[in-house]
């Protein structure tokens, strides 16, 4: 049976099966930049990520976009998403544009009962995107996008068949075709010549969202622009053993408005890689690969040396998981409580967006 990913899912799939199967490019050290998601290869793959990189290099315009489906709050897995959006919209030739996707959200996400919904949370999430460094000019609503944009849309949905949809996807559900024909617009619409005209485009995505790439691509053949660039991280993982970190499952969840006490509450439930007793784990060491607290600073510590030592000394037993936690929750709890000072200083934006 041929293998996909499914967008709308929260499974982990196994990622090394991609590389071979959907022709992915591993990063080399020639390709990573200065940010320690290369670093701590938190970005594990990419789709023609070299044109995006000699553009870098040459100081010459990109055009970088992502978007997040306006479909609930905003926990730490998004964090990922906007922080590498951040680090790229810092690089001056770097044309940004950032959907707030609430015509995908309400189209594909069945807890969303209106449109109305969905912009509530667009509201509330671009208060945490814009405290998170996002630029305002970079950001738009889908609802409230330039007719252009819709004519796009349109212009796309003559160049899929029933056939194409069905073979990339597996199944032809309505809404979440409409999301799709939104989100191939979203990536390629600034290639268009009453944006930024043609040239290299950047998204960052998951590896479960590769089947939306590969149809993006696709179709920039079909319109003679530039083929897309994707870069694919990791998903942080859920705080149970399993899934991805996901809004559809809220336990699993720490969210960026998560008061101190439910940050701590969360963490000390966190699934670890510790052993059954205090004495075993100080003899054979825990195990920080699975844990999904060392996980956690792994993916939002800055300090690329104090998470190594809490991995090093984790893994010889010289930490156990109740000190670890402690140290999680504490950074964790800090995190938060600065980015929600920033998220209060935004809202008299947020509330006259739409």
């Amino acid at each position: 049976m041929e293998k996909r990913f499914d967008p709308w899912s929260s499974n982990i799939q196994n990622y090394e099966s991609a590389f071979d199967e959907f022709g992915l490019s591993k990063f080399n050290d020639n390709l990573k930049l200065n940010h320690y998601f290369f670093e701590r290869n938190i970005i594990i793959a990419h789709r023609d990520f070299d044109k995006v990189y000699k553009k870098i290099k040459e100081k010459k315009p990109f055009v970088q976009m992502t978007g997040i489906a306006t479909s609930g709050k905003l926990h730490l897995g998004h964090k990922i998403d906007i922080d590498l959006f951040v680090f790229f919209s810092k690089f001056k030739n770097s044309k940004n544009y950032f959907a707030l996707s609430d015509i995908d959200a309400y189209c594909s996400r069945e807890k969303i009962k209106s449109m109305e919904e969905a912009k509530k949370y667009a509201v509330n999430n671009l208060a945490h995107i814009l405290a998170l460094g996002v630029p305002l000019k970079a950001i738009y609503a889908q609802s409230k996008k330039e007719p252009r944009y819709y004519e796009f849309i349109f212009e796309i949905s003559k160049k899929i068949t029933k056939n194409m949809f069905e073979a990339v996807y597996g199944h032809l559900d309505l809404g979440k075709i409409e999301a799709s024909l939104l989100q191939y617009a979203d990536i390629l619409h600034p290639q268009l010549k009453e944006y930024e005209g043609k040239m290299p485009s950047l998204t960052g995505i998951g590896l479960d969202q590769d089947s939306h790439a590969r149809m993006t691509r696709d179709l920039a053949r079909k319109f003679n622009l530039e083929l897309s660039s994707f870069i694919y991280f990791l998903h942080q993982s859920g705080l149970r053993q399993g899934s991805k970190m996901s809004s559809s499952m809220p336990e699993t969840a720490i969210y960026l408005d998560d008061s101190q006490q439910e940050i701590k509450k969360k963490i000390q439930h966190a699934f670890t890689g510790g052993l059954t007793s205090a004495e075993e784990q100080r003899k054979k060491g825990g195990n920080p690969d699975i844990c999904k607290v060392h996980e956690i600073l792994k993916f939002h510590n800055p300090d690329t040396k104090f998470v190594k030592e809490i991995y090093e000394r984790c893994r010889k037993g010289n930490i156990l998981c109740g000190e670890c936690k402690q140290i999680c929750s504490d950074f964790v709890s800090d995190m938060l409580k600065k980015h929600q000072e920033k998220v209060k200083k935004f809202i008299p934006i947020t509330n006259k967006f739409y």
